[in-house]
Formats: C-alpha cells, structure tokens, sequence
C-alpha cells in the first residue's frame, strides 16, 4: 500500500489491482482474504480489481497472462511494494519483461523499519491476516498492525513481515475513499504440503459485518 501510496504522488496513474486467488477463486493466495473484501478494498481506492485463481505450480504463468492483458489495455508499469529481497526482484523484472512492461518499486533499498513508521505516520489502518508459526504466536494475527504491534515483535522478526513472518490487510488510510468494514470471524491454522516445507500458518477469517 506504501508503494501505491507513493507511486500515486510520483504521478503514476494506476487503475487497476492485480490480486492472485487460489484454485477456488475464493480467497487471495498468500493472504486468505476473502474475494469479497479485496473487491472492496479495490473499489474505496478507485482501482479495478483484475483476478486469476492458481495453484503454486501454475501461478507465475497465470500472473504473466493477467500482466499481457493488462498491457494490451494500456499498462506500461507494475507497482511492486518489495523493499530489499533480490529474488523478488528478480522474479518481478522477469515476469515483466515477458509481458513486456516495467517494473516500478518505489521502496527498494530503504530501511524497513523507517518503512513500517511512515506507512502509520500516514495515517493507514491495517489488520495482520497471516502469521507464520515459526515466528510468531497464533494470537498475534487478527491484531492492528500498529505502533503497539510492532513493539511487540520476537527478536529478529521484521517490522513489515518482508521476511513472510506476517501478512496484513490495509483497510484504511489516504487515497480511500472510505474504510472497508470488516471482522474478523475467528482463526484457523493451516499446514503447507511438504514439497513447500510443512510449514503452519494462521490466518484469519475475514469477513464482511453483512456476511451471514
């Protein structure tokens, strides 16, 4: 979100939100968030959402086509909020070259820490989604990510989770037109297959104060 943040300052005109979902369709990929509340996030920022459902095995495939679509409609930048793991970065250069668009990060190479103050300091409200097991505790997810949350890390857990200790929902802040109402229903823990290392992770279950 601080990327789009600054992204939109520098005058990049962005129009369109590029979420991953699993196989389902139902729920962001990494995240757990629910289609429902990425819609709209996507609608109190004025973006269109743009979807693709994919297993792990066929996401980089399915994430290239969506970008040539997009590309075929005029884009000619992606917005990445990475901020120093050159992997990604590699991954990001690669899929946009073969879209044929350029990457934007406009965070890379800052201090993560100053990252994390600015992005309060702006006045964004956001709520941790996911946490990874071998990093925190179950009840740290479903918590603000604020102030008192990040003061609150282990030892060597990063303040913006770039390390995967943690994922977030932004839900307010500039460039909304209006907060996204949501709750969080409750938590529920899940264990990676073994080929991607067995790893648990929480998430929490969001949903809409409407949804029945």
């Amino acid at each position: 979100m601080l990327a789009l943040h600054r992204a939109r300052a520098g005058g990049v005109a962005v129009r369109w939100l590029l979420a991953m979902l699993e196989e389902s369709g139902l729920r962001l990929r990494s995240h757990g968030v629910p289609l429902a509340l990425m819609q709209a996030q996507a609608d109190a920022l004025g973006l269109e959402l743009v979807t693709a459902a994919a297993s792990w095995d066929g996401y980089q495939a399915a994430f290239v086509a969506r970008l040539r679509e997009l590309a075929a409609r005029g884009a000619r930048n992606a917005v990445f909020g990475d901020i120093d793991l050159q992997p990604h970065r590699d991954w990001e250069e690669q899929v946009c070259a073969e879209a044929g668009i350029t990457p934007l990060l406009p965070l890379w190479g800052e201090r993560r820490i100053d990252l994390a103050r600015e992005f309060l300091d702006l006045g964004y409200s956001a709520r941790v989604v996911c946490v990874d097991s071998r990093h925190l505790a179950d009840d740290y997810c479903g918590r603000l990510y604020d102030a008192e949350f990040i003061a609150s890390l282990p030892p060597g857990v990063d303040a913006c989770g770039e390390n995967g200790e943690f994922h977030t929902f932004v839900f307010d802040g500039p460039g909304f037109r209006h907060p996204v109402p949501h709750r969080v229903r409750g938590l529920a823990p899940w264990i990676a297959p073994q080929r991607f290392g067995g790893t648990r992770y929480v998430f929490a279950e969001l949903e809409a104060p409407d949804a029945r």
